[in-house]
């Protein structure tokens, strides 16, 4: 006995094969794209002029980056203590939402791992990594304001100046250093 295919039963299993392909598309997409959101690009952060880097990492090293974000901008004593305070209180908050971060790529890798991917529950945690990608940059935000309040607008103006340098500076270093995907990654040219 022969199973005739009715136009009906291939559009379902046309539907499907959508439904199990958007799945993965979204897991995949959600498991790489959080660890972007929630650490900041490149390797001290990212953000709009580099200062999250600030709030990551053990107390001293969020001190010594403090220090360094601060060289040369003739910040008071006063300044310097109510920056690192910010900070060390941002380092906390977003070491909490890191680990979070963790558990939400985890639980991606999960059901990306299942034998029969569920699209809604791909869907339902991506919602969650999103909202967890909103909450790591509302508090970034929320630090940088509050060190906006203790520096003057010339010392602002000056650490966004020296960050968009270093930025740059950090692009012509790693600029062609990441290989496409089963590639070998390239040596980087000595600069002359």
């Amino acid at each position: 006995m022969t199973e005739l295919k009715t136009p009906a039963s291939a559009a379902v299993r046309r539907r499907s094969f959508k439904g199990l392909a958007m799945g993965l598309v979204l897991g995949l997409a959600a498991a790489a794209a959080v660890p972007v959101l929630a650490h900041g690009h490149g390797h001290h952060g990212g953000g709009a002029i580099g200062m999250p880097g600030a709030f990551m990492g053990s107390p001293e090293r969020v001190e010594r980056m403090v220090d360094r974000l601060l060289k040369d901008l003739n910040a008071t004593d006063a300044q310097r203590a109510q920056v690192k305070q910010i900070a060390l209180a941002a380092a906390a908050d977003l070491k909490t939402q890191r680990e979070a971060g963790r558990a939400l790529r985890q639980q991606s890798l999960q059901l990306f791992a299942q034998p029969t991917v569920d699209a809604n529950a791909v869907e339902a945690l991506r919602q969650q990594q999103m909202a967890h990608a909103d909450q790591v940059s509302r508090r970034i935000s929320l630090a940088m304001i509050e060190v906006s309040r203790v520096l003057t607008p010339e010392q602002r103006a000056q650490l966004a100046e020296r960050m968009k340098q270093r930025a740059e500076r950090w692009k012509e270093r790693h600029a062609g250093r990441v290989a496409q995907p089963g590639q070998p990654q390239q040596p980087q040219q000595p600069q002359q």
